[in-house]
């Protein structure tokens, strides 16, 4: 009998991108590390560069899918477990995480899913001897995974429970768990284009939202789409469009966005009409701005500053934009490892930050001008509570509710205020996945 040839586990088709996820997966479970840091830009993977288009789109989906239902996954690996998920092989963990995904939310054949688990941990020196039970539990995750999905009947369980907490305190138990629904889905991308929005969903198999947003279900590289490289449209959730339009008509006014970066809300000015200085204190995040806003042929001033010591020469301006640092947790539904790398203790030390920087917009604004600050958080004290602490103390601002008719009649999205307060769990569709928005709260205040 002729003996097999070795085939040595880097030319196993498709083992590299299971590598990789397990890679990136360590970086945000164990090194707290962001997942757009280490698929973008210095601080990325060097392994990306070696993988196909292909194999680099499944990677970043299974990546997601695991942070998206990583309660889920824990529960159900657990029940499979006699004695628990092995914890001193970090290989391990990843590949009976990276198998069970695959077997449970991907269409990836079961036997190739524990084969390519059960390789990952021979390749690895301390978890190799855990290739047997990978083997065991992952097969028996096939057979018996999703009836213990059916068990768990919740996706709350997918969300760390001091952030639960929070919401069902600040928004019922019922309204969470839609959120957490809505957040176990991937999510559609959603595009802000230039003109012609029921042109561009046609052309990219979409549809348009009532707020004009284009929103289409096709994945991979977005460099690839038509309208890319001419500039068309940009990338950007539909929520987070929905702040820079609360300025009504910028045509030739000045408008300062501060914490700009990467530059949607700017290009939505600039497109509008508007004189933008763009303020970022990241000089490499400036860079991809100006990148960015070459490609849709729009200008704007530019100025790598923190927006709390940034003294523009004697200007002030019509309006100012702040899209303040926060928590994130609006955006958990796009980017998944924001569950697991925020802690509840860093909410008050942003809060405080956020209410020096409209402060600090005040004092660039003229008489009249208007203030518009949003952040992508859910989280009262970086919203409404912002905006109240702010409004007591600072007796030259007042709230300028937003109508309904700003917001294309949404109702849903309006607080008792006047301010916009987005859900995941907001613009229900009959398909999921064209479902939901960016969780964003966002503020009128015009100065006296």
């Amino acid at each position: 009998m002729k003996p097999s040839r070795f085939v040595p586990p880097t030319e196993v088709p498709g083992l590299a991108a299971r590598r990789i996820a397990a890679d990136i997966l360590d970086g945000v479970l164990h090194k707290h590390r962001m997942l757009d840091d280490q698929l973008d830009g210095p601080g990325a993977h060097p392994g990306l560069k070696t993988l196909a288009d292909r194999d680099r789109a499944l990677m970043r989906r299974l990546v997601a899918t695991i942070l998206r239902r990583l309660g889920t996954l824990g529960h159900i690996l657990s029940r499979l477990l006699d004695r628990g998920i092995p914890s001193d092989a970090p290989r391990a963990q990843s590949a009976l995480l990276i198998g069970a995904a695959q077997i449970l939310w991907m269409d990836v054949p079961d036997h190739a899913a524990v084969d390519l688990s059960v390789r990952l941990v021979q390749a690895d020196r301390r978890a190799a001897k855990y290739a047997g039970l990978v083997n065991a539990v992952l097969r028996r995750c096939a057979r018996e995974g999703q009836p213990l999905i059916d068990e768990v009947k919740s996706q709350m369980l997918d969300l760390p429970p001091w952030l639960v907490a929070r919401w069902i305190a600040a928004y019922g138990e019922e309204a969470t768990r839609a959120m957490a629904a809505a957040i176990s889905v991937e999510p559609a991308l959603d595009l802000t284009v230039k003109s012609d929005p029921g042109g561009w969903a046609t052309r990219l198999h979409g549809e348009t939202l009532p707020t004009g947003t284009v929103r289409t279900l096709l994945h991979g590289s977005v460099t690839m789409l038509p309208g890319f490289n001419e500039g068309q449209w940009w990338v950007q959730d539909a929520a987070a469009a929905i702040p820079a339009r609360l300025f009504g008509d910028v045509k030739d006014k000045t408008i300062a966005d501060l914490c700009a970066a990467p530059g949607g809300k700017t290009a939505q000015l600039v497109h509008a009409g508007a004189k933008v200085t763009a303020v970022d204190r990241s000089p490499n995040r400036i860079a991809r701005l100006r990148e960015n806003l070459s490609r849709l042929s729009l200008e704007a001033g530019t100025a790598v500053a923190d927006a709390l010591e940034w003294q523009p020469a004697g200007e002030l301006f019509d309006g100012v934009l702040i899209d303040a640092p926060c928590a994130a947790t609006g955006t958990i539904r796009r980017h998944p490892d924001v569950a697991w790398l925020k802690q509840e203790a860093d909410i008050g030390a942003l809060a405080a930050v956020q209410k020096r920087m409209l402060q600090k917009a005040a004092t660039l604004l003229k008489p009249g001008g208007t203030l518009v600050y949003c952040t992508c958080s859910l989280e009262p004290e970086e919203g409404g509570q912002a905006v109240a602490s702010v409004l007591a103390a600072e007796s030259g601002l007042r709230r300028a509710p937003v109508g309904r008719d700003e917001v294309a009649g949404l109702d849903e999205i309006l607080t008792a205020d006047g301010d916009i307060r987005t859900l995941p769990s907001h613009l229900a569709h009959a398909d999921s996945r064209l479902g939901g928005l960016d969780g964003f709260y966002a503020a009128r205040l015009i100065k006296s």
